[in-house]
């Protein structure tokens, strides 16, 4: 009788702890997207380029590396699938000079959180790594998309898609690596490895 109470509390606290954990999923993926939509309203526009300086990469990156290659793409997917919708939670609109990057977004968090091991002592340098491959698919995105989808040419398409943006993208790269640093443990206890 003993080991069936044991089993049967076991069996208990494990459903609890994956309904726990698909209650921290869920909420990880919504505040990415709110943090996501709260970012692209913090916006500056450029006299000379027609995107806008935003924080959004910041939370692409942590987001990639703090919930991983599957919730993270969930979280970037769900943001592009709202604002394609129509909800007024993108930079600009779907299909204009932000629409690279938006889709650049997506890819770059699962691409930083596939390169960025899960552990709690994550080498530096590989974080840094991971962190500047994502920068560089938003760019490849972005930058291609103002090329071909708006018909800039690569030579425009990178002086204004990309050059205006690189120093404010490292330092926002420095200030996610830093937070990654300081909130790794705590954020693999809520985004366990996929």
């Amino acid at each position: 009788m003993r080991t069936t109470s044991l089993s049967l509390l076991s069996q208990g606290l494990r459903r609890e702890v994956i309904v726990g954990r698909r209650a921290v999923a869920a909420v990880g993926v919504a505040a990415t997207v709110a943090c996501l939509t709260l970012a692209a309203y913090a916006r500056v526009y450029l006299p000379f380029t027609p995107v806008p300086l935003t924080l959004q990469t910041f939370f692409v990156l942590v987001a990639g590396v703090a919930m991983g290659p599957r919730l993270g793409a969930l979280s970037f997917s769900a943001y592009l699938v709202l604002g394609s919708l129509g909800l007024p939670i993108f930079a600009g609109s779907w299909l204009g000079p932000t629409t690279g990057y938006l889709v650049g977004f997506a890819v770059a968090g699962w691409t930083v959180a596939a390169l960025a091991p899960r552990g709690a002592r994550t080498p530096m340098r590989r974080l840094v790594l991971a962190m500047l491959a994502g920068t560089a698919v938003i760019y490849l995105f972005g930058a291609g998309w103002l090329a071909i989808g708006l018909g800039l040419g690569l030579g425009k398409a990178v002086a204004v898609g990309i050059v205006p943006f690189v120093v404010g993208d490292l330092i926002k790269l420095a200030a996610a690596v830093a937070f990654i640093r300081g909130y790794r443990s705590r954020l693999l206890v809520l985004f366990p490895s996929d």
